[in-house]
């Protein structure tokens, strides 16, 4: 797990059993998922959910770690999909009853079913925001490793150029000018807001983008 300072104090309001279990499910799980959705991903969004909390009254950062562990559980079963899968699974899970009320673990499903940027609306809770806006990659970099990775994957009959150019058109449609993980942000951070600026405006490049993807995946 990501061993940044802060993020360690805060796991350590989290019950250690809860941890160990968690972080059982999270090896597993991620490590069936493609490269863009892998256990670093998971660390990830787990770090950045319990920073987003700090401050927030009578946040349960049990539930935050619970919710932003389970958000991609379900990516190798079914990704176009995967946000509704993954709250079934937690929803379902007997072992969270040990350390959660019913209606905690209601929320925390909901939680990860509104994570997805794509969906239509806000997430109905707190919770849901808080993991839908530590989902966002902060990375040019990582964006065209998942990217690539993702579409080559799914898309096997297309041509190397044709998954080149659906990536390019993707990230305009996602984090460009109108895109819809634009207004999707519930927290501050100056990062993302970089982010979507460089991942703009390299999309924009066709010429500079084709390089820069194909350098940052070893295409030849």
């Amino acid at each position: 797990m990501n061993n940044d300072k802060k993020t360690l104090q805060l796991f350590g309001i989290i019950n250690p059993k809860l941890i160990e279990y968690i972080s059982k499910l999270v090896q597993y799980h991620y490590s069936l998922n493609d490269k863009g959705h892998d256990i670093s991903h998971a660390e990830y969004v787990i770090t950045r959910s319990l920073e987003f909390s700090k401050g927030i009254k009578d946040i349960n950062y049990e539930m935050v770690y619970v919710i932003a562990a389970y958000h991609d559980f379900a990516h190798h079963i079914d990704p176009k999909n995967h946000e509704s899968v993954s709250a079934k699974m937690l929803l379902e899970d007997k072992i969270l009853k040990h350390f959660f009320t019913d209606e905690q673990i209601k929320v925390m499903s909901e939680a990860v079913e509104d994570h997805r940027s794509s969906l239509d609306g806000e997430p109905r809770t707190i919770y849901g925001k808080i993991v839908s806006s530590a989902d966002r990659n902060t990375s040019v970099e990582t964006t065209l490793k998942r990217c690539y990775s993702y579409n080559r994957k799914h898309s096997p009959d297309l041509k190397q150029n044709e998954v080149l150019e659906k990536c390019r058109v993707f990230l305009l449609a996602k984090f460009g000018v109108n895109g819809y993980a634009r207004e999707k942000m519930y927290f501050d951070d100056k990062d993302y807001q970089k982010y979507l600026d460089d991942i703009t405006e390299l999309s924009l490049d066709n010429e500079k983008f084709y390089k820069e993807i194909k350098r940052i995946n070893g295409i030849t």
